[in-house]
């Protein structure tokens, strides 16, 4: 299953992707963490002692041009990586990957931090000012989701960009479950609103993790401001402060333990929807291909879309 977690910048959503993949990881499932934040701290948070090593794979971004000629594999209607975009939806002769499988792309970009495999998208530096968007940064983690058959009891965790950028592409649609992570304040729950609106425009799973919250009137806030949509909540955490401090002491508070594992059942408790997550694949790629790919690559990119395949355990064989 493929967990987002999306907020606003400050809301904590980076300390609980790292604690629900370390939660995931511990309790021996198979779990790939991904950074797919404008700031790239999933790994600190991860490993939050003083003096972790560093993490040294290199980014997604960084290797675009190989991933697409990994995904692309003999897919006919794929002439060229030059004529793949972020949105090119896998079809017959694509390349499907297992999450954690024995190929190119995570032998070179995957790397175990705090005991969890990390991979991220890339950091906006110097040399993308005023000539790229970040969102270029994510074309090849959309890629990879696109092309991702995941398994039964399998996890990717994904910290998202904050605030609104998140819908910046059609990467908020490949989920199975997204959790929106929000502060008890006006600000914290402003996020929310414009997530929830495009989450039930295309059927988006979403739920709200209440962080930081200091005592009943936090929670009340909280439940006025989203109503149902609350799931399950954190409180301000002295072992997380601790950790942001480089000296994690003891273990996070069995009460915030619980609300993992609240998040956790929410996931399991899903059903995986193949035709669904491929349909909005296909989607945002038509999208994309009228807006602006045609032009840029110069082809029709519609028919880069297999109307006979849809991915998924079956497809792999």
């Amino acid at each position: 299953m493929r967990v987002a977690f999306a907020g606003k910048g400050g809301s904590g959503k980076t300390t609980l992707s790292a604690l629900f993949a370390r939660q995931l990881a511990r309790s021996g499932a198979p779990v790939l963490a991904v950074d797919g934040d404008i700031n790239q701290h999933l790994s600190e948070a991860l490993d939050p002692a003083a003096g972790a090593p560093r993490f040294t794979a290199p980014p997604l971004a960084a290797h675009l041009g190989d991933i697409k000629d990994l995904l692309r594999g003999t897919n006919p209607r794929i002439a060229s990586r030059e004529a793949m975009v972020k949105t090119t939806p896998p079809g017959r002769g694509s390349r499907l990957l297992r999450l954690l499988g024995d190929d190119d792309l995570h032998t070179r970009h995957v790397q175990r931090v705090g005991g969890v495999p990390l991979m991220v998208t890339g950091e906006f530096d110097d040399s993308d000012l005023g000539v790229a968007c970040y969102h270029s940064k994510l074309g090849a983690v959309e890629l990879y989701l696109s092309h991702l058959v995941d398994g039964p009891g399998e996890y990717l965790v994904m910290d998202m960009t904050a605030g609104a950028d998140a819908f910046a592409s059609g990467l908020f649609t490949r989920f199975d479950m997204t959790f929106l992570v929000a502060e008890p304040t006006r600000k914290g729950v402003s996020v929310y609103r414009q997530y929830r609106d495009h989450a039930r425009e295309f059927g988006i799973p979403l739920a709200v993790v209440g962080n930081k919250v200091t005592g009943e009137d936090d929670l009340l806030f909280l439940k006025e401001e989203v109503g149902d949509d609350l799931l399950t909540h954190l409180a301000l955490s002295p072992w997380v402060r601790s950790a942001e401090r480089g000296r994690p002491q003891g273990e996070l508070e069995e009460p915030n333990r619980h609300a993992l594992n609240v998040l956790r059942e929410t996931v399991d408790a899903r059903e995986k929807n193949w035709p669904v997550l491929h349909r909005h694949a296909v989607e945002f790629h038509l999208r994309n291909a009228r807006s602006w790919a045609d032009k840029a690559t110069g082809r029709d990119l519609a028919t880069q879309v297999d109307p006979e395949f849809v991915p998924g355990p079956t497809s792999l064989t």
